[in-house]
């Protein structure tokens, strides 16, 4: 039996004690009750932001009754009965999970974040409005058609209908911890073009080869042409496919079946004088504009699509992953946007991905077709060396005036700074805003121009400069059911230019080149920058005609590989870039699907997760033909002996082969460049070593600091010695102790108060040390920057794989989770089962839907 302590004996017992005893007692007893109350506040402040997501709440605007249906992830289908309550619906839905990103999205976006943030954003700031991404926005908003600019300002009175009357704390734990910081701030309205601006940050992240066009100037400065061409080699048509592999422009539309020689844009003319020698500097100025999509070479995507002859289902099916940069919440958005009667009043029954401030879904599904995006990549942006004198600047022999806008940017505890912006009739003047840039025109000089003076200004041209109505092609293909509607709809899609797959429930699978891309006139091929004092360098005015872009429906093949490899062979007329990814990723997937025959939606994501390294039975054999001392040495090439190539996270072998490639890159490359210009091992450098590898006694293998004459085998030796010792420090002594996934690493930053260099801070809001497979120019493409270590700096941001045969048997995941409210369930939920390699069941039809839900809110009119 139980005895039931005599409480008040040991109270007396108690009062016994010394008074210093009873004082220590007392003193333990309020700590551990402030630290109950600290946790109990903390709690509520962190849940405090949280959205309700079952009950009923009444939305002013609203025509009639909608349907939040979430499932356990937090993924919501929205149902109603006018395309005005489900956009309304859907602007509010964004706003419960994600608010403070749509905030400090639009205050990028419009150059607007030291007003949150201070002087730390001061430079951001001044790039964005030289740039004017939101002016061009404010434009763009009157070329809409009257049913997305109807769609926008529904989902605008949703989100502020979420917004009216919260607090701060209300919204999202960011702005409390802001308010604590100092911030006195109440959220603007949102609008219309609050969302359209948000285009312009993908349009940039995604914008093409501006930074190759800087690289092949400073690679020159100190190397002949022919070793320029050596880093930059041509695309391998012979070894990799393009997407569209026959076809020609006839009579003006581009024809999958025809075939012709065509002809190029002419070659450029040979750079005579120094070359640019300050773009190093360049580089890193343009650098300071946001990079909210994440930068590098492997931005990109795969993207594939399988005819019913290739499906185990009969019906085709279509796989999406674009590789963006990682954050924390991830840029994507699961939704489902259903009219409960498809009508033309309310014609949306749609699924897939959205922007969080975007209305419509961009990537995924809706009853009739299925689509998938990749980065096309064409060269839409050109730097022009400018010869200005004050307000004005030399053209065609005379001089014109600038035009010339001035802005002042507010700026949080500082005082505000004014901006004068000026133009030529390439673009803004970009070397205003940034010291950097402002030594580009310093230190340039250009073939037969006129006297530096003062030294030359950079002008950029960019087709996302130009207004446009990309919003309008979210909606259209939404809203399409068959082929022709699905291309009227990429017609549309302006910029960024992208790869769509393209797939239906009737059996038909297509892809389809949209974007806007400039046709040059004869001095200008866009590889470099380019005089901008003379008119034969400037753009027609024309781009490349939409019917004139490789598209292909029901290809012989029967399927379609996008993964931003050249998209048509070298007889395409137009010259859309020379700066494709080098298609190791696109040649690995079309091996795959000749491999598997009649694939399973679950093949198909299997494919999305091959870690097979293209690079690596290349490279190998040289590596273990080198003699290394006896011993300890050897014991990370014996690694390399048996290696299958594929790089799982617990692989050893690929911890030793990726650090011996790193230091082979530094070794081989670092003494002949600027560190901005250091290889980050993506594709191009795979291409570059399998040339330089037959070469031994190329100059390239030779360092340039020492009295010595290195060859080939003379790195690759040191390249292994090196791994060898960097293992040993890193991980173990032994090498069946490493790991490839200890070393690559991704952390999920929140892209503001993440990076405060805070601790704390930083801990409440980001998530890391997530260990993955993969590699750059892999599948599945984790990819890391050679030139700065081995940690993941961008990734598939998302998986998708869609069956039209039974969408209810399609698969998706998201990079982090639905809510951007830090420790919510739904906060990183999908991010460990995307680092197990696992998707979610899409389920999309109202019953399947139902049976998954967890929680349903219902939405109700009101004043």
């Amino acid at each position: 039996m139980t005895r039931v302590p005599d409480l008040r004996s040991s109270w007396r017992t108690f009062r016994a004690w010394p008074w210093a005893a009873r004082w220590a007692v007392y003193g333990v007893v309020a700590v551990v009750l402030l630290m109950v109350a600290s946790l109990v506040t903390g709690v509520v402040l962190v849940r405090r932001s949280w959205p309700e997501t079952a009950g009923e709440i009444t939305v002013p605007g609203l025509e009639g009754r909608v349907e939040v249906v979430r499932d356990e992830h937090g993924i919501p289908q929205i149902y109603a009965d006018t395309t005005a309550d489900l956009m309304r619906a859907q602007g509010y839905v964004h706003a419960q999970d994600r608010f403070f990103e749509m905030d400090v999205r639009r205050h990028v976006t419009a150059g607007r974040t030291s007003e949150l943030f201070g002087e730390d954003g001061l430079e951001t700031d001044k790039v964005v409005r030289t740039l004017g991404w939101r002016r061009v926005a404010e434009r763009e908003l009157r070329l809409l058609a009257p049913e997305t600019r109807e769609a926008l300002e529904a989902y605008s009175a949703g989100v502020n209908a979420y917004l009216d009357g919260r607090s701060l704390s209300e919204i999202s734990l960011e702005y409390t911890v802001l308010v604590a910081g100092g911030l006195d701030y109440t959220p603007e309205e949102w609008g219309p073009v609050d969302s359209l601006a948000w285009l312009k940050a993908m349009a940039w992240d995604l914008r093409g080869n501006m930074d190759d066009e800087i690289g092949r100037v400073l690679a020159g400065v100190n190397h002949r042409p022919d070793q320029v061409d050596e880093l930059y080699p041509p695309y391998p048509y012979d070894e990799h496919d393009p997407i569209v592999g026959q076809g020609a422009v006839v009579d003006g539309r581009y024809e999958s079946q025809a075939t012709g020689p065509g002809t190029r844009n002419p070659a450029r003319p040979a750079w005579t004088a120094d070359q640019v020698a300050a773009l190093d500097d360049a580089q890193s100025g343009l650098h300071a504009a946001p990079a909210l999509f994440g930068r590098g070479s492997g931005l990109g995507s795969n993207s594939w699509v399988v005819d019913g002859e290739h499906s185990a289902t009969g019906k085709p099916l279509l796989a999406n992953d674009p590789h963006l940069g990682t954050s924390m919440p991830g840029i994507w958005y699961q939704v489902g946007l259903h009219c409960r009667s498809v009508s033309a009043a309310c014609p949306y029954d749609v699924s897939g991905f959205s922007f969080s401030g975007v209305p419509g879904v961009v990537i995924g599904h809706n009853r009739d077709i299925a689509w998938g995006f990749t980065n096309l990549g064409p060269d839409v942006t050109d730097l022009y060396l400018e010869k200005t004198e004050g307000n004005r600047w030399l053209y065609d022999g005379k001089m014109r005036r600038l035009k010339v806008r001035r802005e002042t940017i507010k700026v949080r505890n500082g005082d505000d700074f004014d901006l004068t912006i000026r133009e030529t009739k390439h673009g803004p003047l970009i070397s205003d805003v940034s010291r950097e840039l402002s030594t580009v025109g310093a230190n340039a000089e250009a073939p037969e121009g006129p006297d530096r003076g003062n030294g030359f200004s950079v002008a950029l041209e960019w087709t996302a400069l130009q207004p446009s109505n990309t919003a309008d092609a979210i909606l259209e293909l939404d809203r399409a059911s068959e082929w022709d509607e699905f291309r009227s709809a990429a017609a549309d899609f302006a910029v960024p230019a992208q790869n769509l797959v393209y797939a239906d429930t009737e059996g038909h699978i297509g892809y389809q080149a949209p974007g806007r891309v400039p046709i040059r006139k004869s001095g200008n091929d866009g590889l470099t920058p380019s005089a901008g004092w003379r008119p034969e360098n400037d753009w027609s005015g024309q781009y490349v005609p939409f019917d004139a872009l490789p598209s292909v429906l029901d290809p012989d093949e029967g399927f379609v590989v996008t993964a931003n490899q050249a998209v048509a062979g070298p007889s395409y007329p137009y010259h859309l870039t020379d700066d494709w990814d080098y298609g190791y990723r696109s040649q690995r997937i079309r091996s795959l699907l000749l491999d598997e025959g009649d694939l399973s939606v679950d093949e198909m994501a299997d494919i999305q997760l091959d870690d097979y390294n293209a690079m690596a039975p290349v490279l190998v054999p040289y590596l273990l033909d080198v003699q290394l001392p006896r011993g300890y040495f050897r014991g990370g090439q014996r690694l390399l002996a048996d290696w299958d190539f594929r790089q799982p996270a617990d692989s050893a072998a690929a911890a030793y082969y990726n650090a011996v490639w790193r230091n082979l890159l530094a070794l081989t490359f670092h003494d002949e460049m600027r560190e901005s210009q250091w290889p980050d091992g993506g594709s191009r450098w795979f291409a570059v070593l399998t040339r330089l590898l037959r070469q031994p006694a190329n100059a390239f293998w030779d360092d340039r600091d020492t009295e010595t004459v290195e060859t080939r085998d003379d790195i690759l030796t040191e390249a292994q010695l090196e791994a060898r010792d960097e293992m040993t420090r890193r991980q173990a002594r032994r090498p069946d102790e490493w790991e490839w996934g200890r070393l690559h690493r991704m952390d999920l930053h929140n892209q503001t108060l993440g990076e405060s260099g805070v601790g704390a801070v930083e801990w409440l809001f980001n998530r890391d040390d997530w260990r993955i497979g993969g590699g750059d120019s892999i599948v599945n493409a984790t990819g890391w920057d050679a030139g700065v270590g081995y940690g993941v700096v961008w990734a598939p941001s998302m998986r998708m794989v869609v069956s039209l045969g039974d969408f209810d048997d399609s698969r998706w995941i998201n990079l982090t989770g639905a809510s951007g409210h830090a420790f919510h369930p739904n906060y990183t939920d999908q991010t460990e089962l995307y680092v197990d390699g696992r998707t979610l069941p899409w389920v999309s039809t109202r019953d399947a839907v139902d049976e998954a839900g967890e929680d349903t809110l219902t939405l109700l009119p009101g004043d």
